[in-house]
């Protein structure tokens, strides 16, 4: 089974570059607050990565 990963959006996106902000609707976070679970594969990795400043992540077993 693969690894899951919890993300929550702990910052808003009002001031975040633009590309920064298309990463955050990509992973499915709208409102601060908002939790996604998501497959922990390398793509999502990057993604959170880049946004790693306006999120919170978590791993889940």
């Amino acid at each position: 089974m693969a690894q899951k990963i919890r993300i929550r959006l702990v910052r808003s996106t009002i001031g975040a570059l633009p590309k920064h902000r298309a990463t955050i609707r990509s992973l499915g976070l709208r409102k601060i607050g908002s939790e996604r679970e998501q497959e922990a594969s390398p793509a999502i990795l990057g993604m959170v990565k880049r946004v790693s400043h306006l999120v919170s992540v978590e791993e889940i077993n």
